[in-house]
């Protein structure tokens, strides 16, 4: 039964949207790997949706797929503009690890992608927002 399958936490894996220069309108969404051990096999889905002056928006649904990201490593998984950062913007992330497959859903909110909020972002060591 449904009740009895152990869905493990994933931890040590974040996405971060980074500012790539500081003082210009450029912005990467990045797929940062904490753990002390690679990830295999990783698929990333990423789609945006909400209102944008009242008006229902939805993006493009996004399929990004990449063979190992490395321990304390990262990668880019797309560029962003400013113009979706009124939307909910998510990643939804599938890997596997030890031989047992892995996903986690990350999601930035409407007007969270803002300076006050960013941090210096663990191993690509640029200001972003970060989700663990």
């Amino acid at each position: 039964m449904i009740k009895d399958i152990v869905f493990p936490e994933v931890e040590d894996i974040a996405v971060a949207i980074v500012q790539e220069h500081e003082g210009l309108d450029e912005y990467a969404v990045y797929l940062v790997n904490l753990k002390f051990a690679s990830i295999h096999n990783v698929l990333v889905t990423s789609t945006g949706y909400g209102l944008i002056n009242e008006e229902q928006r939805k993006t493009s649904t996004l399929r990004h797929f990449f063979d190992e990201i490395k321990q304390h490593d990262y990668i880019q998984i797309e560029p962003i503009t400013k113009e979706v950062f009124g939307l909910s913007n998510e990643y939804w992330v599938s890997f596997t690890l030890n031989d047992q497959l892995l996903d986690k859903k990350f999601i930035f909110l409407p007007e969270t992608i803002v300076p006050g909020n960013f941090v210096t972002v663990p191993v690509i060591n640029k200001k972003g927002v970060l989700i663990k």
